[in-house]
């Protein structure tokens, strides 16, 4: 893949991610520009929520000695970490942005995006009652999402990953607990990270996401401009319409992304730009 090719697949995906997230098949509508919070239509639709952050936020890695999938680049190593999810994607094309003008905007809003999943904060009187435990847990906000999703995803055969990460937490609370003692934790852990402090969070998660589809919007509007044509087949009744693919874009997998990608940009996101009030930011 070279580099056109590689912001096509980027793009698309990172939209499409978005696009099952933050969506008013998930949401209860509304179409004031200034919430309070967001609301989610069940809670079978908040675990689905978390569960596809949660995905958005694992590292697109090598396996058993193969290269990255789909040409993406690896993280380097010993970095920040959210290069550790696909945010560094997006950070490589805002870097050497080939399809838009310029990518000021979209970075900006990647990089608070960023900033705000890396900042650590306090979750007071954590009650993990399962093994008589109360603490105050200093926990990254990348880190207690990705444990939530995965343990709303996985059986607690597939949670050792996670119980690790909890045993190191209560280690630094002042709580050094066995690995038994871990996967019992399991169940309170996600109780009161998921049930209370995602909750605050995702319409604020929701907004990030909102802007930064918005921001992809922006950036590939001259591109779209340029690409789009009626084609000799077109109509008054049917306007069948064509793209003008870059020369560069030759393979098929990052052809059919292309089109996709600008077939997105066709209208504007189906989600108006909204605003979370500074009151629902405060906590966590």
């Amino acid at each position: 893949m070279n580099s056109i090719e590689r912001e096509s697949i980027i793009l698309n995906s990172a939209w499409e991610m978005i696009d099952g997230m933050v969506n008013w098949a998930m949401f209860v509508k509304s179409d004031h520009t200034r919430l309070t919070n967001l609301m989610f239509k069940t809670s079978h639709h908040q675990l689905l929520f978390i569960i596809l952050i949660t995905d958005s936020l694992s590292e697109v890695r090598a396996f058993r000695g193969n290269s990255v999938p789909l040409g993406l680049k690896p993280a380097p190593p010993n970095t920040q970490p959210s290069n550790l999810t696909f945010i560094f994607h997006l950070r490589q094309v805002c870097s050497d942005p080939i399809l838009g003008a310029g990518a000021t905007n979209l970075s900006e809003h990647i990089e608070a995006f960023g900033s705000w999943l890396e900042v650590e904060f306090e979750a007071a009187g954590v009650n993990l009652n399962a093994i008589n435990i109360v603490a105050d847990l200093q926990v990254a906000r990348y880190r207690y999402i990705k444990t939530c999703g995965d343990i709303a995803k996985h059986n607690l055969a597939r949670l050792a990953t996670n119980a690790g990460h909890i045993r190191k937490l209560l280690k630094a609370a002042g709580h050094k607990v066995s690995e038994e003692e871990a996967y019992l934790a399991v169940k309170g852990f996600f109780n009161w990270f998921n049930d209370d402090i995602f909750l605050y969070h995702f319409s604020q998660i929701a907004e990030f996401l909102n802007n930064i589809r918005w921001a992809m919007f922006e950036y590939l509007q001259p591109e779209f401009q340029r690409s789009w044509h009626l084609t000799e087949k077109a109509t008054p009744d049917f306007p069948v319409y064509g793209y003008r693919v870059p020369a560069e874009i030759t393979e098929p997998l990052s052809r059919a992304m292309y089109w996709d990608l600008m077939n997105h940009v066709r209208a504007e996101p189906w989600v108006h730009r909204f605003i979370i009030s500074e009151d629902s930011k405060q906590l966590y």
